[in-house]
């Protein structure tokens, strides 16, 4: 067994996390929905997102045969909503081409959509006992800074650096408890700030904490100033409390959402709501900035009171009437869900 393997082992033992929802049982479906979630999203966050997911989509058969907008809403305030798209066709392909079942090797899991090298080695690793590495952003920072790898780890040539050294690092015994002892050190001991290396079973031959480089590694990714790009949502609420939304299209941001129409400045807004119902003039709410990872969105919400809806027009794939006090049925962005509730 390698040095790192030892010493990580003796330390979960006594400091890990052994009472994770998914852990009981962790069984390849629920190991799958928790890596998924947890990406770029913190295990406290996720914790009452993966219980209420899995109280109702129970199995890959559930999962697969549920609504899209029923898996947007449990996942609704996660972000990344590619995740749970991509999450509903996994599904899918498994009922239909592995036996309702998540396959047990590398090449067919990394071919389902969403499921990348490292997800795939997390599940064949803790559900499994397969002897896969795994190198998700805790343990890259871990084996950045004990190997003193320079170099941001997203660079094709440091990433196979990284893959090289998580290989050799595997022991032969416990590989599920080992790849949950890595994701524990870096979760709550090599964190990104404020890394408590004085209770890190890895600490002697640490390089970082050796050249006293701990707080620059992993380096980070060559930093670009954001954008900024302007968008009017439209809030159109009916004497009965129904707000219009639409849903957004299938690629792009918040792809296959609901949300609220858009437009690109007031006039456009009052134009294309007046082919959807009798309005009169908009009011201008607060205007607020959501950031993403490529670019800021300024949004300037505009609210029409007491709305006329046409009898002409219906409820329909793209357009929708939704009760303000049903919002929580469907799918909506975090931003766009938090201004409704502002508005109840």
């Amino acid at each position: 067994m390698s040095l790192i393997a030892a010493r990580a082992l003796r330390w979960y033992d006594r400091h890990g996390r052994h009472d994770l929802p998914w852990q009981h049982p962790r069984s390849a479906y629920r190991v799958w929905v928790s890596e998924i979630m947890l990406q770029q999203t913190q295990v406290a966050t996720v914790i009452p997102y993966f219980l209420r997911f899995i109280a109702e989509m129970s199995d890959i058969a559930t999962l697969a045969a549920a609504p899209r907008d029923r898996v947007l809403a449990l996942w609704s305030g996660l972000g990344y909503y590619q995740r749970a798209r991509h999450l509903h066709e996994a599904a899918a392909i498994c009922m239909r081409d592995h036996d309702g079942e998540l396959p047990r090797d590398l090449s067919s899991l990394t071919a389902l959509p969403g499921i990348g090298r490292s997800t795939a080695g997390a599940i064949l690793a803790l559900a499994h006992g397969q002897r896969q590495p795994i190198l998700d952003g805790n343990v890259r920072r871990l084996l950045c800074r004990h190997r003193g790898v320079r170099g941001w780890p997203g660079d094709a040539a440091v990433l196979a650096e990284l893959w090289k050294i998580a290989e050799a690092s595997l022991p032969d015994a416990r590989i599920d408890d080992y790849t949950q002892a890595l994701m524990d050190l870096g979760a709550t001991v090599c964190t990104p700030t404020a890394p408590r290396c004085e209770q890190c079973p890895l600490r002697d031959d640490c390089i970082a904490q050796r050249e006293g480089i701990v707080a620059q590694l992993p380096q980070r990714r060559p930093s670009k100033a954001l954008p900024t790009r302007q968008t009017c949502v439209l809030i159109a609420c009916d004497d009965k409390r129904r707000i219009l939304l639409q849903r957004r299209p299938r690629v792009g941001v918040w792809a296959g959402l609901w949300s609220l129409p858009e437009a690109v400045d007031t006039d456009s807004a009052q134009a294309w709501l007046s082919r959807h119902a009798q309005v009169g003039e908009s009011r201008h709410l607060a205007s607020f900035t959501h950031t993403f990872s490529h670019y800021r969105l300024q949004i300037q919400p505009l609210l029409w009171s007491n709305v006329r809806r046409r009898d002409r027009i219906g409820d329909n794939d793209d357009l929708r009437w939704q009760a303000l006090a049903e919002m929580r049925e469907l799918g909506l962005p975090a931003p766009i869900r938090k201004l409704l509730e502002g508005l109840s």
